[in-house]
């Protein structure tokens, strides 16, 4: 939290306020001496309280100064002008007391009393909502932002101010449609969003239960800020919400969640490598073993034993399937349609052969008739992608329709061909 010295620019030396209302008053008592015809001007009647305070501030004596401008307001029928002499004395008097609900008052009366100039008006309204803002009255503070806003004088702070008060008093919603405003028109002006921004939008859906506004977040978030503890977030999201219910698709979650370092639990490696031999993968089964054990995630004497027997399992069907892709390769070219191409393509994936699985899996969608066409599209981008072809892999995602597990898939594997703000991602 910044110190309100530093927001204050209106004090921007240690007697420019007192000084300012020192010629004011000055100024006004000698017009009124010269001409009482002249505006504006001050009373006898007021300007002795008014110059004792204006003494006793040049002492250093602010309470002095305080209980003299008190004598002022209990005198009858003040003009504005008197009302402001006494208000911008007593602004600098309650700033120098750090008495700063008093100093925000007081600033809110010279900023409504059609005497304050303009510009000097604009620029008080965005500093009292950092005033407020630091006081803990976050309803005010995003009053006057938003005020600031309407005028056409905020600063890029007081958008940033004004979703985080927002916030911090409870209005989540207000919150998430304020700030997802703002990153909504960053974006398009083709700016990159804070990560700040983005969090506080994740947490507003959060708090509002807005599970497809959850997603949406996390997914702007590894857009913009890819970093793991997103990923995993948007993995567990992604586990959670998937709408098809089918083994396929959950071992292409795992796969997904594997190459964006999200796997956090021993269950999930041993989980994955039954699914990938269940599925005939046992290139994929072997490959996230190998990596639970160099991570050391079996530490549970069960567990260990179970991926001992997996990992034993997956070698042996592995060493007879890869020597074999070669002539099942070549029978698969001879078919009319394009399953058993895809089939190969599947298992050249699990073996890390991309080239090999790209090849395959391009043939087979080329000849049609594929069983299960959005998968093999997938399939076909992650292994373009692994094997460094990121153009070919994005318009394979792109190509990714029906089955909405599958899609989504294809969106977040698309994010991953490209660097951060959507640039085309490079290594």
């Amino acid at each position: 939290m910044r110190d309100l010295k530093l927001i204050m620019n209106r004090l921007t030396s240690a007697g420019a306020l007192a000084l300012g209302a020192t010629a004011l008053l000055t100024l006004a008592l000698a017009a009124h001496a010269a001409d009482s015809s002249k505006k504006p001007t001050v009373s006898k009647e007021f300007g002795k309280p008014l110059t004792a305070a204006h003494d006793a501030e040049q002492k250093g004596d602010y309470r002095e100064a305080l209980a003299e401008l008190d004598k002022a307001r209990a005198l009858p029928k003040a003009t504005p002008w008197e009302t402001h002499l006494i208000n911008e004395l007593a602004f600098y008097a309650y700033y120098k007391l750090r008495d700063y609900p008093n100093f925000a008052r007081t600033m809110e009366l010279l900023i409504a009393d059609g005497i304050t100039a303009p510009a000097e008006v604009n620029r008080d309204i965005g500093q009292l909502a950092n005033v407020y803002y630091q006081l803990k009255d976050y309803e005010r503070a995003a009053q006057f932002g938003e005020r600031a806003i309407r005028g056409g004088f905020a600063t890029p702070e007081t958008y940033t101010l004004v979703s985080q008060a927002y916030y911090l008093k409870g209005d989540f919603r207000t919150a998430y449609r304020f700030t997802d405003d703002l990153v909504s028109d960053e974006i398009k002006r083709g700016e990159t969003p804070a990560e700040a921004q983005l969090d506080l939008i994740l947490n507003a859906c959060l708090r509002i239960d807005n599970d497809v506004c959850v997603s949406r977040q996390l997914e702007q978030l590894v857009t913009y800020h890819p970093k793991p503890m997103y990923w995993q977030n948007l993995m567990i999201s992604l586990f959670d919400s998937r709408q098809a219910d089918s083994d396929a698709d959950l071992l292409n979650i795992y796969r997904l969640a594997v190459d964006v370092g999200a796997m956090t639990m021993s269950s999930q490696y041993i989980e994955m490598a039954q699914l990938a031999l269940e599925q005939g993968s046992p290139g994929d089964a072997e490959q996230v073993l190998e990596q639970g054990y160099e991570k050391n995630v079996f530490t549970d004497p069960h567990e260990h034993e179970h991926a001992d027997r997996l990992l034993a399992n997956a070698k042996k069907q592995a060493a007879s399937d890869e020597s074999a892709l070669p002539k099942l390769a070549a029978e698969a070219a001879e078919e009319a349609t394009g399953d058993k191409d895809v089939a190969v393509g599947m298992a050249y994936l699990g073996y890390q052969q991309f080239d090999q699985a790209a090849d395959a899996l391009a043939q087979g969608l080329m000849k049609g008739g594929v069983h299960d066409e959005a998968q093999a599209q997938l399939l076909l981008g992650i292994a373009q992608l692994k094997a460094g072809r990121r153009a070919d892999a994005l318009k394979a995602f792109h190509a990714v329709s029906g089955e909405p597990t599958l899609v989504r898939l294809a969106n977040l594997w698309s994010l991953r061909a490209r660097g951060p703000a959507g640039t085309l991602a490079s290594g």
